[in-house]
């Protein structure tokens, strides 16, 4: 995996992307799309549901039926399906590293028959895409152009991003009510994240020591540089929802964009309560220690980072991802880690 910050950027609920991930996810029914691994039937839509009009970034869509061939095009958007019991026939490669967005979180729920690939991000692939006689096509966390959205308007009714916010910007909640909405399943949508928001409200019970305690969380992406993410990143709103703060001079750093990037000079604006470095290799770790700016911290000192991985496992990358299926699974897996506070 690349060590640059873009390539960071790329893993937030990928804003998130996105979003740690293995064995808690949700145990959620799956459509008729493949097999499922249960006898439990699929969540059906609310009686009297369809047809449905959803708002997105170029208008309003109406979805005349129920889909059963859902395809999706942004890159977390399998999740927000999946994890309503739809089994989408088409997805997007995911930077030819994982294949359809197939992170351990969501993975029992794909059952045996993996969806068709019809593009890497947002390159789209219009026969493939055609081949597969969609009812809906949704293109959430995506960078779809207008040009698309016509195009692939002539194939089925499509939901684009959703309004009001930059693309792939979305808070995972507002792409899940969407998805909800357009599969006729707006109350269960509401459900996962109330669900996920009571797992938060139990964390921050369990763990009062969290509550106003700084936070910071980092990329140290190359020797001696660093990319310490804004508030408005997912991976920092997953801590602050267990009610770490984020220092102000962290805030003015940042300004507008996604992360303030930094040189070791700078790294007294992450001596925090808790540090969290997110590492895509194994040479990170060592290499962050040896820094002699960062042994002179007081985090460093008292031994109050943690360094996660963004994969293997992918701590870093659930809470990248950032969706309905990786915040629970990051939630089992990065509280251990955390201790009291």
């Amino acid at each position: 995996m690349s060590t640059t910050p873009a390539r960071a950027t790329r893993l937030r609920p990928v804003v998130r992307l996105a979003a740690a991930l293995v064995v808690a996810v949700l145990g959620l029914g799956l459509t008729g799309c493949g097999d499922t691994g249960s006898d439990d039937p699929a969540p059906s839509a609310t009686a009297g549901a369809f047809p449905v009009r959803v708002d997105h970034k170029y208008g309003t869509t109406e979805i005349p039926k129920q889909p059963t061939r859902v395809v999706t095009l942004g890159l977390s958007d399998q999740d927000p399906v999946l994890a309503l019991g739809t089994v989408p026939v088409g997805a997007i490669d995911w930077f030819l590293e994982r294949p359809y967005g197939k992170w351990p979180w969501a993975q029992p729920l794909w059952g045996s028959t993996p969806p068709e690939i019809v593009g890497e991000r947002d390159d789209y692939n219009m026969e493939k895409i055609a081949a597969l006689n969609p009812d809906l096509i949704i293109g959430l966390y995506s960078g779809m152009t207008q040009e698309q959205y016509g195009q692939l308007s002539k194939l089925a009714p499509t939901v684009a991003q959703p309004k009001g916010f930059a693309d792939y910007a979305a808070p995972w909640q507002d792409m899940t009510r969407l998805a909800g909405q357009a599969l006729g399943r707006p109350a269960q949508a509401d459900k996962l994240i109330a669900d996920v928001d009571a797992r938060f409200a139990k964390a921050r019970q369990e763990h009062p020591g969290f509550a106003g305690k700084s936070v910071a969380v980092v990329d140290p992406y190359e020797a001696g540089k660093y990319a310490v993410f804004a508030p408005s990143d997912p991976k920092v709103v997953f801590m602050t929802q267990l009610g770490f703060t984020v220092p102000d001079t962290i805030v003015q750093a940042a300004g507008k964009e996604y992360a303030a990037e930094i040189g070791s000079e700078r790294l007294d604006l992450v001596d925090v309560d808790r540090l969290l470095f997110l590492t895509s290799d194994a040479s990170a770790e060592p290499r962050v220690k040896a820094d002699k700016v960062y042994s002179t911290l007081d985090v460093a000192k008292q031994n109050r980072a943690v360094f996660l991985p963004y994969e293997n496992p992918p701590l870093g990358g659930a809470l990248s991802f950032s969706t309905v299926l990786s915040v629970p699974y990051a939630l089992d897996q990065i509280l251990p880690l955390l201790g009291d506070g």
